[in-house]
């Protein structure tokens, strides 16, 4: 690969926060991706992300981080923008609605207040709900409001 091209993929895949005369900051979209899977977990009602979590666990076990590109998507844009595609699992009892709301929130305020960048977007996208012990989840479902 020419030196050209390890630019050009970088570049891809890196926002630049600062260009200052002693150099750029950059932070690559696997960082974006990191904070959005932790902030999106830490969601009551949300039991993983989505995909197979037989193969989710192994690819973990073995250390690797191609995980995320299945289940988190980051789209970086013009003047540190970034849009953001999260695929969940959520646990069943708990509204959809609420707790996509919730997710996005938390991604929102986690990935602005420790990048800097603008998040422009947060689609939350459910595949699957999960009964709560299926995971070793334990939280009680949210409290029903009547509907």
């Amino acid at each position: 690969m020419s030196e050209e091209q390890k630019d050009t993929l970088i570049s891809s895949k890196t926002m630049i926060l600062d260009d200052t005369e002693m150099g750029d900051i950059r932070i690559h979209e696997g960082v974006i991706a990191s904070l959005a899977r932790r902030a999106t977990l830490r969601v009551p009602g949300v039991s993983r992300l989505a995909g197979s979590s037989l193969v989710d666990n192994l690819a973990e076990i073995v250390g690797s981080r191609r995980m995320q590109s299945r289940n988190i998507n980051i789209v970086l844009g013009e003047e540190n923008n970034v849009a953001i595609e999260i695929k969940v699992s959520l646990i069943f009892g708990y509204c959809i609605p609420e707790i996509a709301t919730a997710i996005q929130k938390a991604v929102i305020a986690e990935v602005e207040s420790t990048t800097g960048m603008n998040v422009t977007n947060v689609h939350v996208v459910v595949q699957d709900i999960e009964e709560a012990g299926e995971n070793g989840e334990t939280s009680a479902p949210a409290e029903d409001n009547g509907k």
